[in-house]
């Protein structure tokens, strides 16, 4: 997607999208109201069609900030992707499915989905451009046929989307939070109950850039946990998803002091005093990454209409050590 201004030749060739803002939408932001369209399937992508001037309200031309009120008609429309700026690159996958319309895959710890600061190539979509020829653009340039993320070190179930019908039909579901994620997790400390829910607002942590923390202004994340198995002073948890925030499940346990082991943005090399073998603190603090792992990913096939369900076993670093904490307890 161009972030140049459109011209009126242009929009005239595009066809208009047309939302009328409803009385409980009034006084929000219209980067806000945007991004909860169908077409449009994130608030970055909002704010650039906002920017480039594809987007009126009352047919006059507004910032992201503006604010909206009710009955304003917004019009837009969605321009064709650019031409992806990021270079094809051979690189193992491994694909758990694939058709005409996206790609899942089993995505490895270190392994960045999309390039940013200090990876500008080398990524997940580098090695998806070269096997697959070609992605959605709804993403952006940098990043073509990505619906959702993992963490650089979190390892995983991924989707990817083939063209920009199939994005879009998907990221309605990751809007709609309908999307089946499961996650697995070794833990520093133990939940005191078997069950729970985390349910706390995060935002970006005001003294640290790339953290997220607990913060009343933040949006509203849920996180739902299990304990599979305690494991001494550690623990091995399934978590699932109700929200999709950044960084929401290493930032919710960290919150309630269960930080995911080997985790240095959010305490997980802290063992907090534990009296261990010489030969399981070795182990444990060779943990490269945090002990995070995307188990299972359902969603609704975009196309095919039908229930689709993945699973990526648990990778051999977070076993060895799983197996440790076993034999130790």
């Amino acid at each position: 997607m161009s972030n140049s201004k459109s011209s009126n030749s242009e929009l005239a060739a595009l066809p208009r999208h047309r939302h009328v803002v409803s009385a409980g939408e009034g006084g929000q932001r219209l980067d806000q109201v945007l991004s909860r369209r169908p077409e449009v399937v994130s608030r970055e992508m909002a704010r650039r069609l906002i920017d480039g001037g594809w987007v009126s309200v009352n047919q006059c031309a507004c910032k992201p900030a503006a604010r909206v009120q009710a009955a304003d008609l917004i019009e837009f429309a969605v321009p064709a992707a650019e031409a992806a700026g990021v270079l094809p690159q051979d690189g193992p996958l491994d694909v758990l499915y694939e058709d005409g319309d996206l790609i899942v895959i089993n995505k490895p710890a270190g392994l960045s989905v999309h390039p940013g600061p200090g990876h500008p190539d080398g990524t997940l979509v580098n090695r998806l451009l070269h096997h697959c020829h070609d992605l959605s653009g709804i993403g952006g340039v940098l990043r073509p046929g990505i619906v959702h993320r993992l963490d650089k070190d979190t390892s995983g179930v991924l989707v990817a989307a083939k063209h920009d019908l199939a994005h879009q039909g998907l990221a309605v579901q990751f809007k709609a939070h309908t999307v089946h994620r499961r996650y697995l997790a070794i833990t520093v400390g133990v939940p005191p109950r078997r069950q729970g829910t985390i349910d706390l607002p995060l935002a970006r942590a005001r003294s640290h850039r790339l953290r997220r923390g607990v913060e009343p202004r933040g949006k509203r994340a849920v996180t739902h946990y299990t304990v599979l198995e305690p494991l001494g002073r550690f623990a091995l948890l399934e978590l699932r998803l109700e929200t999709g925030r950044t960084h929401q499940i290493r930032a919710h346990l960290a919150a309630r002091d269960w930080p995911v082991l080997g985790d240095p943005l959010y305490g997980g090399r802290r063992y907090r005093g534990l009296a261990l073998t010489d030969a399981l603190h070795t182990l444990l603090g060779g943990m490269q990454r945090q002990a995070l792992h995307a188990a299972e990913l359902g969603f609704v096939h975009p196309i095919l209409g039908t229930a689709q369900m993945f699973a990526a076993p648990l990778p051999a670093d977070m076993q060895t050590v799983l197996d440790a904490l076993r034999a130790a307890c």
